[in-house]
């Protein structure tokens, strides 16, 4: 079974968020890198986009499929990782670290409760 890290929070979509400053950074998690692929291509919001909790906002193309990036909140997009869009196998190498995706500024913090734990992504992907 894979592992996911306590300290951040995970959507039905495979993305995670997890509090970095007055953002959330987000990616998605191994479960979903490993199910995807050898990613190839990444697509992401711009910078000051305003995005819908659930709505897609991004791409990910592997050598299988290509996958929409849904945003775990609704919010602002306050920066992206270029390093994803340079390398995009750094999102299969280390999906929770190097790998993220973008940050985001929520506009209602109360949506980040209605997340699942480790524990409770961790079922969801049986």
């Amino acid at each position: 079974m894979a592992d996911y890290p306590d300290d951040r929070s995970y959507s039905e979509d495979h993305e995670w968020v997890r509090p970095a400053g007055e953002v959330q950074r987000v990616g998605i998690t191994d479960y979903a890198a490993e199910q995807l692929g050898d990613i190839v291509y990444v697509s992401l919001p711009e910078v000051g986009q305003e995005v819908a909790r659930g709505e897609a906002c991004g791409e990910l193309e592997s050598t299988k499929s290509v996958s929409d990036v849904y945003s775990p909140v609704s919010g602002v997009v306050k920066a992206v990782n270029p390093a994803v869009s340079d390398d995009p196998a750094a999102v299969n190498a280390d999906p929770y670290g190097d790998g993220w995706l973008f940050e985001i500024e929520p506009s209602d913090a109360s949506e980040l409760d209605a997340l699942l734990d480790a524990a409770g992504y961790a079922d969801h992907v049986g």
